[in-house]
């Protein structure tokens, strides 16, 4: 069983959830590998959502428009 503690990137971390899905439905691990893969899993999954509000805020923060209809950034601060 592959365990990864900090992932460097999103796609990583859905790799690694597409891992754990995969053995949790296999079935073939005892309970105590089950939980623990479970535990993993939604420590990843929250860090991937953590990521997904963070990419939204900026794109939110880059396609806002002035009153006069202009497009504007604000600087991001992660």
């Amino acid at each position: 069983m592959k365990t990864t503690k900090n992932p460097e990137t999103f796609e990583h971390e859905l790799a690694r959830l597409s891992e754990i899905v995969d053995a949790l439905e296999k079935g073939d691990v005892p309970l105590d590998g089950s939980l623990a893969l479970f535990e993993e899993g939604v420590k990843l999954a929250r860090a991937a959502q953590d990521r997904l509000d963070r990419a939204q805020k900026r794109i939110e923060e880059l396609v806002a428009v002035n009153a006069d209809g202009s497009a504007r950034t604000v600087p991001f601060d992660p």
